[in-house]
């Protein structure tokens, strides 16, 4: 990695989504996820992810994560039904995309709302947590928290 400007990571992909998190990790030194190892992107070094394998538990790897800024990017079509999740996002002043759409099941689907929400979904990097979003291709909407 030497001779590479550091990486400033924005975003974290979680485990439920993995095969996303490494498309979007090969392409962009601003993604990380759970066990990735860092990398170098365009000249940009990525350190190695703190959340250090898939299997750490929400309690752990939420407050890691927001500790450090970083925009989460999940997949649950639920979300909104999910109250636990949704106290820990409270709690931890966590910010949170969820993919959400039903045909969000596999990886070429994700990458494609992901794609065609990108943009919006960097403007949140702007907005303080906690807060949840749910995207589908072509809808990206703030979920109730209270």
């Amino acid at each position: 990695m030497t001779g590479n400007r550091p990486a400033t990571v924005r975003f974290y992909i979680v485990a439920d989504i993995l095969g996303l998190a490494l498309v979007l990790a090969a392409l962009r030194s601003d993604v990380t996820y759970p066990g990735d190892p860092g990398d170098v992107i365009q000249r940009r070094a990525r350190p190695a992810c703190p959340v250090v394998t898939p299997a750490t538990p929400d309690p752990e790897w939420i407050p890691a994560v927001t500790r450090r800024g970083w925009l989460i990017v999940t997949r649950d079509h639920h979300i909104q039904d999910h109250r636990a999740e949704i106290g820990a996002v409270r709690t931890y002043g966590a910010r949170m995309v969820a993919l959400s759409a039903a045909e969000a099941r596999g990886t070429f689907p994700q990458l494609e709302i992901v794609m065609c929400q990108w943009r919006a979904i960097e403007r949140l990097l702007d907005l303080d947590g906690p807060f949840i979003y749910t995207a589908t291709r072509t809808r990206l909407e703030p979920v109730q928290l209270s």
